[in-house]
């Protein structure tokens, strides 16, 4: 059994909080796992209740760790684990976070199943493979080209190792389903590599990731080209994430340096394109954040993200950051278009 509150509070803004922004006082995991015995070395782990889940690399189901609260979800999982592979099936409700105490509940709109299967490839899984379904439904779907309900079914595989100098994670998926009684078609995909120079003084890293993720061609068209990415990693490219991963090209360079065992700096930069210049942009949770109509750009901005982390001790862990982004024609076209900069601290105690 495992039980973890949550408190949290949020000032200075003076426009409509989300679900992200603040619950309270509430409860953010509260389950229960049992392990029932199987045949051979496998073995079954059953769960239910309210916890935080995470497939993969976060591109569809993830915590929400960042800047907010994180998103917990209500349902059963149920996992099957041998020495090389690993089977999961779902089926969770998102929790809609509200202001106040103890009134958090599970969405009414959004219902999420599946099932992800993990194949590693060595003892240390850290080479390996992932192939998933994961079904969507949700009431009251969001997209520029309208509001209605949806149902979506998403076919992925990931590819993901680390060598020890070279690291690779590449990730590609398919998506099928309705919008508002009409057909749906989408798709994305996804790649990160970067190596490390473990011989060389401060022993940098470089790494490279790139997304390109399917937009709307034609909102007057009732058939919808949007990848729902359902409920993605908090921090998808960075402290700072302005802009979720639908209707996205985005490139994102970096370079880390270790100036002490236990210190890591990195500079990130990242640039931002519409893959289709007939939909809109959207944030983080999937919230329509400027609608392409009013514009033909396809550059939406820059940012520059420096970082940098210290492991204090073996619990205890020590962030901070500094980001800044810089609108480009597309948000100048559709609205107001200041620089947005953030500061940023975190410290994390684990045991």
């Amino acid at each position: 059994m495992f039980v973890q509150p949550i408190l949290s509070a949020i000032s200075g803004t003076d426009r409509m909080k989300g679900p992200a922004d603040t619950t309270g006082v509430d409860m953010l995991q509260a389950f229960v796992d049992v392990e029932v015995a199987v045949p051979g070395d496998a073995s079954l782990q059953l769960s239910a209740g309210r916890k935080l889940v995470s497939f993969g690399s976060g591109r569809f189901i993830d915590r929400r760790y960042g800047t907010g609260v994180p998103l917990p979800f209500d349902g059963f999982e149920a996992i099957l684990t041998g020495k090389t592979r690993r089977l999961t099936g779902f089926y969770l409700q998102p929790v809609d976070t509200r202001l106040g105490g103890f009134n958090d509940r599970r969405s009414r709109n959004k219902l999420v199943w599946g099932v992800y299967a993990t194949q590693w490839l060595d003892a240390k899984h850290l080479n390996g493979f992932d192939v998933y379904y994961i079904g969507l439904r949700d009431r009251n779907a969001i997209f520029d080209q309208g509001v209605g309900k949806q149902l979506a079914h998403t076919f992925g595989s990931r590819i993901f190792g680390d060598d020890g100098a070279w690291h690779w994670n590449v990730e590609a998926a398919f998506q099928l389903g309705t919008f508002a009684g009409h057909r749906s078609q989408a798709w994305g995909a996804g790649a990160e590599t970067g190596y490390r120079f473990r011989s060389t003084p401060l022993r940098p890293e470089i790494a490279l990731t790139a997304d390109i993720v399917s937009g709307d061609g034609d909102p007057d068209d009732p058939k919808l080209g949007t990848l729902n990415s359902l409920f993605p990693n908090g921090k998808y490219f960075g402290a700072l994430s302005p802009i979720g991963p639908r209707n996205l090209i985005h490139v994102r360079p970096s370079i880390s340096v270790q100036p002490h065992k236990d210190v890591a700096v990195s500079l990130t930069v990242v640039a931002y394109w519409r893959q289709s210049t007939a939909d809109g942009i959207y944030s983080i949770p999937g919230l329509l954040v400027r609608s392409g109509r009013q514009s033909d750009a396809r550059f939406i901005g820059k940012q520059i993200e420096l970082a940098t982390s210290w492991q204090v001790t073996s619990e205890l862990n020590l962030t901070a950051s500094l980001s800044a982004f810089d609108p480009g024609p597309f948000i100048r076209d559709t609205g107001p278009a200041r620089t947005i900069k953030m500061a940023g601290a975190q410290a994390t105690f684990r045991f």
